[in-house]
C-alpha cells in the first residue's frame, strides 16, 4: 500500500467522526507509519506495507468519542511529546501559559538551585518543563493518583530531568506540610464547578479523570486551601502560580491570602481571564 492510499483511507473514515477537526486524519497516519506530518506529502508514493491494520483501531477508539490525545496515547506541550493515560488530563495551549509564568517567576529567583512546587502534575508536563527550560532547578512534583505519578515519572525520564524532577505521591493538604521552601510554586488545579459539569464536551466528561477536574459548588475549593497555604511553602520573594477558569477571576483573585501579595489575574491568547498569581512579601508584616 503506498502512503497516499492510506490518507485516502483515513480521511474517508474520519470524515464520518463527529466533532473530528481537520487534520486529524493526517496525526493519525503519521501515528501508524512514523513519518512526521511535515512530510506526508513529499512521502506519497513510499511504500508503507498493510499499515490499515494499524490504523483501524486507532479510528474505531476515535469514532466511539475517545480523544484523539489518547488515541495516541502522547501529546505535544511546550515544544515537547508527553505520554499520557487516562490517569492524566489532555495538555492544553493555555497550561502552556501558566508554564510560561512559572518559568518567568523560576528566572527570577536569586537562588543557584531555584526550588520549584508543582501541585497536581499529571503527567508531569509542567513539572517537566521548568526542569527542562531552567537546567539549575529542581521541582518536587505531587499527585494523589498513582497513575498519573507513574506517567509523570516516564516523561521526566524521557526528557532527561528525572534526576531532577522528584514525584512524591500525597493530596493537596500534605503537599502544603512538605516542610520546604520554594521559589516558585505552580498549578493547574482542578477548578471545575459542579453546575459546569453537564455543560463540558463529551470526551471531557467521559474520558478524562474527573479528580483532576471537579471543584466543589463553586470550583474553588481545591484553590482556596492552595493559595491560604501557599505562605508556608514560599521563600521571601516566592510566587505562586494557578491556572483558573475563565469565569473566576474576580473570585480568584479576592481570596484570603496572607502575607501573599496579589500579582493579579492575566488572561489567556483568547483573552479569557486564565491565570491568577502571587508573591510572598520579603518580609512579614
Amino acid at each position: 500500500m503506498r502512503l497516499s492510499e492510506l490518507i485516502a483511507i483515513c480521511r474517508r473514515e474520519m470524515a464520518r467522526v463527529r466533532d473530528a477537526a481537520p487534520g486529524e486524519a493526517e496525526i493519525l497516519v503519521s501515528s501508524v507509519t512514523g513519518i512526521p506530518r511535515d512530510r506526508l506529502f513529499l512521502s506519497m508514493d513510499e511504500e508503507i506495507g498493510d499499515a490499515s491494520v494499524r490504523l483501524f483501531p486507532l479510528i474505531a477508539r476515535r469514532a466511539a468519542g475517545e480523544p484523539l490525545q489518547y488515541v495516541l496515547g502522547a501529546w505535544d506541550f511546550f515544544g515537547r511529546e508527553f505520554l499520557l493515560s487516562p490517569d492524566t488530563l489532555i495538555p492544553r495551549p493555555e497550561t502552556e501559559g501558566l508554564a510560561e509564568l512559572a518559568l518567568a517567576a523560576l528566572r527570577r529567583s536569586t537562588t543557584a538551585r531555584p526550588l520549584a512546587l508543582d501541585v497536581g502534575t499529571g503527567s508531569g508536563a509542567i513539572a517537566v518543563t521548568l526542569a527542562a527550560e531552567v537546567p539549575a532547578a529542581r521541582v518536587v512534583a505531587t499527585d494523589i493518583s498513582p497513575g498519573a505519578l507513574r506517567m509523570a515519572c516516564g516523561n521526566a525520564a524521557r526528557h532527561g530531568v528525572a534526576a531532577r524532577v522528584l514525584p512524591i505521591r500525597c493530596d493537596l493538604l500534605s503537599a502544603l506540610k512538605c516542610g520546604e521552601r520554594f521559589d516558585v510554586v505552580v498549578s493547574n488545579p482542578p477548578y471545575v464547578a459542579g453546575w459546569e459539569w453537564p455543560l463540558l464536551p463529551p470526551g471531557v466528561r467521559d474520558h478524562e479523570p474527573p479528580g483532576a477536574l471537579l471543584a466543589g459548588r463553586d470550583g474553588l475549593s481545591v484553590l482556596r486551601p492552595l493559595v491560604a497555604g501557599a505562605a508556608g511553602l514560599l521563600s521571601p520573594g516566592g510566587e505562586l502560580w494557578c491556572e483558573i477558569g475563565a469565569s473566576q477571576g474576580e473570585a480568584a483573585s479576592s481570596l484570603p491570602c496572607g502575607s501573599l501579595q496579589p500579582l493579579g489575574v492575566f488572561p489567556d491568547l483568547a483573552g479569557r481571564d486564565r491565570y491568577v498569581g502571587w508573591k510572598k512579601r520579603e518580609r512579614e508584616r
